[in-house]
């Protein structure tokens, strides 16, 4: 063979070695352009289902280790449209409880708003921490809020949905914005107690131990999910709104012979030793819920007696002696 035509020969093979070798890199190219492109999108398919535990921070305090098959508490603390520090200083109060098997969810609840800077600062406090009911009622005390609250509550929270629990509460609560309710210890006092017909608190009056006689406290009472069912659809409740809301409650269940089941909680719940009366005594470990915190003082001394910042972690950035 003559060398020229040798050399022509080498001049193809290399060129076809290297044409291979393009093609290689670009094949390697478009496998990692369309691997990358999967990637991505595995990664925005998973970030869009939807966690179980949908609600906010603060509404929502439930042990990481909690299933389907724990207690569900609704806690709704009746208060106003107006009342922003307080609100605020409740989210710190049970933001850093973590009740252990329990999701127990505080909403804050309270009637139609009525003033432009309401509908600008609830909208934003509901946007950040989505813990608010807005009740379709004008603002009262004693003319019906409880019964609505109660009421409304199958209406906002049953779902037909298969894959949401039924009920979506076990329990659900009235609780006043001056009371505070220690969760871990008012989940275990339910762990025991039946989940159907119950009717739970501080019997009124303050002398009294028998929770079938009365009613219970204003200051937190709780009923099973079948009770906010019968308020709903009961002509009971509906004809007898007005009057003092704990015992016109009470006053529901004994008409329409609800609750066979009862649980007192005195004295594990009670007022706030200052001033005494019947209804106090001093502040105790055993503590469900302790009422009547009118100042910052009462509830500071309140929180520093059960140490509620003993889980502060230290650290460089600050120094609290």
């Amino acid at each position: 063979m003559k060398p020229s035509s040798r050399s022509s020969d080498g001049k193809r093979f290399l060129l076809s070695c290297l044409t291979f070798i393009l093609f290689l890199c670009a094949l390697a190219s478009i496998n990692e352009i369309r691997f990358d492109s999967f990637l991505r999108f595995g990664r925005c398919a998973f970030s869009d289902v939807p966690s179980h535990n949908s609600s906010s921070q603060t509404s929502s305090h439930a042990s990481s280790n909690a299933t389907s098959d724990d207690l569900r508490i609704l806690i709704g603390i009746l208060t106003l449209p107006d009342q922003y520090p307080r609100r605020h200083f409740l989210r710190l109060v049970y933001g850093t409880q973590s009740p252990v098997g329990a999701r127990v969810d505080v909403k804050f609840v309270f009637c139609n708003l009525t003033k432009e800077d309401q509908k600008v600062l609830v909208a934003l406090e509901i946007m950040m921490y989505d813990d608010i009911i807005i009740l379709n009622c004008t603002e009262n005390m004693n003319k019906g809020k409880t019964y609505t609250y109660f009421s409304s509550l199958p209406e906002i929270f049953n779902s037909s949905e298969s894959d949401k629990p039924y009920p979506p509460y076990h329990y659900v609560m009235k609780g006043d914005d001056d009371t505070y309710f220690r969760l871990d210890n008012l989940v275990q006092s339910l762990r025991p107690l039946p989940r159907q017909d119950l009717y739970y608190g501080y019997v009124i009056p303050c002398s009294s131990m028998d929770p079938f006689v009365h009613y219970m406290s204003g200051m937190g009472y709780l009923v099973s999910w079948d009770i906010a069912e019968w308020v709903r659809e009961s002509d009971i409740p509906k004809n007898h709104l007005e009057g003092p809301e704990d015992k016109v409650f009470g006053e529901w269940l004994r008409d329409g012979h609800k609750a066979k089941n009862r649980f007192n909680a005195k004295w594990s719940m009670y007022n706030f030793p200052v001033p005494p009366s019947g209804c106090t005594h001093e502040l105790w470990p055993d503590t469900i819920a302790v009422h009547l915190l009118k100042t910052q003082e009462k509830w500071i001394q309140t929180l520093q007696y059960f140490n509620v910042t003993s889980n502060l972690k230290p650290s460089k950035l600050y120094h609290i002696p």
